[in-house]
Parts: structure tokens; C-alpha cells; sequence
């Protein structure tokens, strides 16, 4: 059990060139845990992938190319929990009715999802105030 507390809270405007930045915190997390007796390398590129793809779904998707837009990516460390929020100002999507991506004709399209999906424990979309959030969980052993 990892019994480290980690909090980070990253605000980003709408441009992909931030993707790298996200995604290497990620990984610096996943190899900096105290007490983790999992693979600190499959970890490390997990949250790399999760952090980069929920985060370049809301640029592309949900914030309608305004630039004073920006995307905020919290992510919280507690006990053995993971917590990552992804909020923006976008119009928003219904999670359930994302179609899995079709693997024989793979377009790019449900890709990033589908691997959020995949590498974590939940996945949940909701509306707070004036935000999308995409919410994500890890539980770490």
C-alpha cells in the first residue's frame, strides 16, 4: 500500500503543446511513490498515456477553439488511491454512450477512452458548476 499523499493541480491553456508537460508529471508521480511494490515503469507509462489522452480529448473536443479557454488537470495521491480530474469549459459528452473503438477499421476517434478505460479502476464524466469533469481512478497496491 502506497501510504504517500501527493497533490498537483496544473491549469493549461487549449494548446497541445502542454501534452508533453502533463503527461511527464505523470510519469515523475508514478516513479517517485513511497512504499509502491507494483511496476513503477508500467505505471509511469499508464499515467503518462491516461494524463496525455484526457487532457488532448478536452483540448480537441470541448473547448470550442476560444483561447481563453484553458483545461485544469488535478491529480490527487491519498492513501492507495489515485485521483485524476480533468475539467473544462466545453460542451460536454455523455461517457456511456461512447462507441468501443472498431479495431478491424481503427479510426482515431474512442482511442484515448478506450485506453483511460482500459488502465484504470473508473471512469466517470459529470457537470460541476460551470465544468466538464472527467474523473479518473487508479488504486495503487
Amino acid at each position: 500500500m502506497c501510504s504517500s499523499f501527493i497533490q498537483v493541480d496544473v491549469v493549461i491553456p487549449t494548446q497541445t503543446k502542454y501534452l508533453d508537460l502533463i503527461g511527464s508529471i505523470g510519469e515523475r508521480i508514478a516513479k517517485e511513490l513511497d512504499d509502491f511494490s507494483g511496476d513503477r515503469e508500467a505505471l509511469a507509462y499508464q499515467l503518462n498515456l491516461v494524463l496525455t489522452e484526457a487532457t488532448v480529448n478536452a483540448i480537441k473536443h470541448a473547448c470550442d477553439d476560444d483561447p481563453k479557454n484553458c483545461v485544469r488537470i488535478t491529480i490527487h495521491l491519498q492513501e492507495n488511491e489515485l485521483n485524476i480530474k480533468v475539467y473544462d469549459h466545453g460542451q460536454g459528452f455523455d461517457l456511456e454512450t461512447v462507441p468501443s473503438p472498431d479495431f478491424e477499421h481503427p479510426e482515431e476517434s474512442g482511442m484515448g477512452l478506450f485506453f483511460i478505460r482500459s488502465l484504470m479502476d473508473s471512469v466517470t464524466y459529470s457537470r460541476q458548476d460551470e465544468y466538464n469533469v472527467l474523473e479518473i481512478i487508479k488504486t495503487l497496491k
